[in-house]
């Protein structure tokens, strides 16, 4: 089975991008597998922190490598994960090696936002983006070939950006990933009803729209947060 991991932020269009991959006949998707895990390790205060961790596996070590031994299935070959990149912690990050490995970003500005209503406190951990410019040094120093995908440049374009994206991870782009049903998945995690209300009335990628001024009080956590994103931001695809 040819693994594919999604190392996105919070408040990001990750949820649409799985929905994408899951129209894909030869592939099977996961919502964010490690994410008992990182309640557990982190004592994070998240909405239905108890039913997420009774719902699924706590041992991140013992879920990747499950995960990775999972074979193909008759035409569904590829797995693709989608993943926060700051469920990364206390975890061997050796399964890195075999996996591809894509970025998914979103300017602070856009995302902040929309974090903090759910997580108030929110910090720069929580964001991920510190966690996702490591990744990618870490990536590029062992000369893995990671993707970084920005929201803005997927939503201006979502088929040329797709097709790039598909091509990077080895796979042929397929039409159908534009457009899915409404509603949840079957995939979706129980946490679902506190964060995908927006992406279960979606058929597709929503065109891209600026977001209105942010909040003057989350001022010093964005510009803890810029300096992350623009480099990232340097290697994403363009639309």
């Amino acid at each position: 089975m040819k693994s594919v991991c999604l190392w996105s932020g919070p408040r990001n269009v990750s949820t649409a991008l799985m929905y994408s991959f899951a129209q894909r006949s030869d592939t099977q998707v996961l919502d964010e597998p490690l994410y008992g895990h990182y309640l557990r390790v982190s004592g994070a205060k998240h909405p239905g922190r108890e039913e997420v961790m009774a719902s699924m596996k706590c041992d991140g070590d013992a879920v990747m490598a499950d995960l990775l031994k999972l074979p193909p299935s008759g035409s569904v070959t590829i797995l693709f994960m989608k993943q926060m990149a700051h469920h990364l912690q206390d975890i061997d990050r050796g399964f890195l090696d075999r996996t591809e490995n894509i970025l998914l970003i979103r300017d602070p500005e856009e995302m902040l936002p929309s974090l903090t209503v759910q997580l108030p406190d929110a910090n720069l951990y929580d964001t991920g983006l510190a966690v996702q410019w490591q990744l990618y040094r870490d990536l590029v120093a062992a000369n893995r070939r990671p993707v970084v995908l920005d929201s803005r440049e997927l939503l201006l374009n979502p088929e040329t950006v797709l097709e790039k994206l598909c091509h990077h991870i080895g796979l042929d782009f397929c039409d159908s990933m534009l457009t899915w049903p409404t509603g949840p998945r079957q995939e979706d995690g129980v946490w679902e009803k506190y964060w995908y209300q927006a992406v279960h009335k979606s058929t597709g990628f929503a065109p891209y729209k600026e977001k209105p001024a942010m909040p003057a009080q989350l001022s010093g956590l964005l510009a803890e947060c810029k300096p992350y994103y623009d480099n990232l931001n340097e290697h994403a695809l363009r639309a």
